[in-house]
């Protein structure tokens, strides 16, 4: 039976109740309409996303156009007429809300937190979305402090398809199987403004304006898998489920390139390249079948990238269902560097898509997964809920040669809401800032927090006389932990606090309802390990007695510099040019700067950057590092071999990257 979601308003237990399964009840949410909240998408005065800010994507809710109306030929429903089959999309109700979890009541004891109404989005306005990502507030070309928020179509929430009205009650008719004249239901993606599946939607985090971004208009139903924003380049990356490619989009909504893992990626893990097969969404043909998703027209598995994430300069992604995560070089002019690395296959209990993926300030990954896509006709399931994990990732230090990956081989798990097992999630997760003793926001404490979105996050029937306490127990929406509390601490977790996404808490049985989240968490003055910090560097210069035997010529120069913070301290990545044809493949790095310590952990990296660290130096100090430019083939002959060295005047972070 179909669930109708009521949004966030006053009730006897400070929240709005929901609506019984029976048929009748549908005459229940005319009476109740009065209760409603106005505008879903009015503005705040000045701001609508602040630090700490939390947005979430989820279902929108279900209604029976014209069921209340006075019109008695219209009003109800007729004898024998199945409700489920006359109830659509609800595009007056949100399918985006941004909660203000800045004060979450008290020390975590497992209760559901009652937020301020949140700002919402409905999905007559954007139709179904799943990803999110912020961009960082610059508003032409100068920094403002408040970002925008993005949001992807998506088919995750289900597909719903309608032909024109054939029995005169003034609704279109539900469609199961695709057919001639078939078109998306009001309210899949957004199309009264001009959207469609390929569409990503920007929310002016000032006004709260709702506007399209981009369209990638060749994706036919599948939707984004999800986004993330490139804070050096100022871009926007989509993942791209009907064809697998990954766009690369301006600050300004084009289209710039794509990157095709299926052809470009796999070959440097050994694996054969893979092309997509064309696949497309026909709703209007005899194949289609709204509950068969392998009717939608998704690129196949082994291509199919789901979640990305911008970090250290390269952009993270995951492939398919038995989940590798991937990554590729951001150039300095933004392009894909063609550089795909293999990072790691998630070892979880089932082989579940990871939609999402985020990094905190410590270079440790999150993945989330989503139990496989479904679409029951009557609104009740989008995704098989129950076994999705929550982990995390950390490198090897030091980096064990024996492992083929630079992470550890076996993940860290989070308990994800009551039920039993713990892995309640559904596929989005984000780093918050920390919270103190009493639940209160510590914007000094830099992601500190895992938030992570679930279903039925506070049922489970052995518990319930103690989950009773801290609210209702039919809770879909956002688990709130702190990131220290691995299993198996926090098992059951009474030591999270639980969001709601709708305020509607009659609905056991729903599943896949609640989509990704995204919070807006800038730590100015703070830099997270293994992720790009500004700096610099000066034009090398070379020794008096230059050139070396052999009448070399300058035959090094210096393409860009990129800092990161490890824990180890700072390291440089050195790009460099042998514009000679001299032929080096390895470095020497020596200080030339009194007091500080430079070494040269990847001294051998043919056609990658070369690392060195830095030790001993005051943030924002220009240390000379001086480099021997080599053929590891001469050296390994033994005694004298060409070197051609230079000093290279480093303009270091004025940020530390100490703890």
């Amino acid at each position: 039976m179909s669930r109708d979601h009521r949004r966030f308003a006053p009730s006897r237990a400070g929240r709005l109740g929901g609506v019984p399964k029976v048929a009748s009840a549908f005459l229940v949410l005319a009476l109740i309409a009065g209760l409603w909240l106005g505008d879903p998408a009015q503005a705040q005065e000045t701001r609508i996303i602040y630090p700490g800010s939390m947005a979430v994507t989820g279902f929108s809710g279900t209604v029976i156009p014209d069921f209340d109306s006075s019109d008695s030929e219209k009003g109800g429903l007729p004898p024998g007429v199945d409700p489920v089959d006359e109830t659509f999309i609800d595009t007056a109700r949100a399918t985006l809300r941004v909660f203000d979890v800045s004060s979450l009541g008290g020390p975590a004891s497992g209760q559901l937190v009652h937020t301020p109404p949140p700002f919402e989005v409905t999905s007559g306005q954007i139709g179904q979305v799943f990803g999110l990502t912020y961009d960082d507030g610059m508003r032409d070309g100068v920094p403002s402090g408040i970002p925008n928020l993005y949001a992807g179509a998506t088919s995750l929430h289900g597909i719903r398809i309608v032909t024109p009205d054939a029995d005169d009650d003034s609704r279109p008719e539900r469609q199961r199987r695709g057919m001639a004249g078939a078109a998306f239901m009001e309210g899949q993606f957004g199309t009264e403004n001009g959207g469609g599946p390929g569409t990503i939607w920007k929310v002016d985090g000032i006004t709260g304006q709702v506007a399209k971004f981009a369209d990638i208009d060749t994706n036919s139903g599948p939707g984004i898998g999800n986004l993330t924003f490139d804070p050096i380049h100022h871009q926007v990356f989509a993942s791209d489920l009907d064809t697998g490619l990954i766009h690369r989009i301006d600050a300004n909504g084009a289209l710039v390139d794509t990157f095709d893992h299926g052809v470009a990626g796999r070959p440097a893990h050994g694996l054969a390249p893979v092309t997509d097969d064309g696949a497309v969404m026909d709703i209007q043909g005899a194949a289609f079948d709204t509950e068969d998703p392998e009717t939608w027209g998704y690129t196949q598995d082994e291509r199919r990238v789901w979640a990305v994430a911008y970090h250290g300069g390269r952009l993270y992604y995951s492939v398919g269902e038995k989940v590798e995560i991937w990554s590729v070089g951001i150039a300095r002019d933004g392009r894909f560097a063609g550089d795909s690395r293999w990072e790691l296959t998630v070892k979880a209990d089932k082989d579940y898509a990871v939609t999402d993926i985020a990094f905190d300030d410590s270079g440790f990954m999150y993945l989330a997964q989503r139990g496989p896509v479904e679409n029951r006709y009557d609104y009740s399931q989008f995704a098989d809920s129950g076994k999705g994990e929550v982990i995390r990732y950390f490198r090897e230090n030091p980096d064990d040669p024996a492992t083929e990956s630079v992470w550890v081989e076996a993940p860290q798990e989070y308990a994800v809401g009551f039920p039993q097992g713990f892995r309640q999630s559904a596929g989005g997760l984000d780093l918050q800032y920390g919270y103190d003793a009493e639940g209160d926001l510590d914007t000094s404490a830099c992601t500190r927090t895992l938030v992570n979105t679930g279903d039925k996050l506070r049922d489970n029937p052995a518990l319930a006389e103690r989950l009773a306490a801290g609210g209702p127990l039919a809770v879909h929406g956002v688990q709130i932990t702190p990131r220290e509390l691995v299993k198996p601490a926090n098992v059951p977790p009474f030591g999270s606090w639980f969001v709601d996404f709708d305020g509607y808490f009659e609905d056991p049985e729903v599943e896949g309802h609640v989509g990704d989240v995204a919070v807006w968490h800038p730590c100015e003055g703070r830099a997270g390990y293994y992720e790009e910090i500004p700096g610099g560097y000066l034009p090398p210069f070379y020794p008096p007695d230059f050139p070396p035997p052999g009448n070399l010529p300058s035959c090094l120069d210096v393409d860009d510099v990129r800092y990161f913070c490890t824990p180890h301290g700072l390291e440089a990545d050195l790009y460099l040019h042998d514009h000679a044809g001299f032929g080096g493949d390895s470095i020497k790095a020596q200080s030339r700067t009194p007091g500080v310590g430079v070494t040269s952990p990847m001294s051998h990296a043919p056609g990658k950057p070369y690392t060195i660290g830095i030790t001993g130096h005051h943030p924002g100090d220009t240390v000379d590092v001086g480099l021997c430019f080599y053929r590891k083939s001469d050296k390994d002959k033994g005694g004298y071999y060409p070197c051609c060295k230079m000093t290279l005047p480093l303009r270091t972070p004025a940020v530390s990257c100490e703890r």
